[in-house]
């Protein structure tokens, strides 16, 4: 499966959906995208997991990034996944008690 970041805006939020396995080999790819939209100033971005079969370490590492920065400049940093394998790392590194985590897009999504 190819990799891919795609950013759309919506209900006032940066939604990134992410598709294919987001490891060591594709985590940069979506570093460059949501690095710079968790330093802006109360920043609120949802990243979509929901097409991710894989993720490791370093896919991780850069949600983990991603939530501190935008912690440190007053944002919010939401994940929708749905997938076991992927919802199984998340709670096996404690990162589901951190990260806020969402069963569907529209759950993330603020009220209309």
């Amino acid at each position: 499966m190819q990799f891919s970041v795609q950013s759309s805006e919506r209900s006032g939020r940066t939604v990134l959906t992410v598709a294919g396995e987001l490891d060591v080999h594709t985590a940069p790819e979506l570093e460059s995208t949501l690095g710079p939209l968790t330093r802006l100033a109360g920043a609120a971005v949802v990243v979509d997991l929901t097409a991710v079969k894989f993720i490791d370490s370093t896919g991780l590492g850069v949600l983990v990034t991603g939530l501190k920065h935008v912690r440190e400049h007053d944002g919010s940093l939401d994940v929708v996944a749905t997938t076991p394998r992927v919802l199984r790392v998340f709670s096996l590194t404690g990162l589901d008690a951190v990260i806020p985590l969402h069963a569907t897009l529209e759950e993330a999504l603020p009220s209309a």
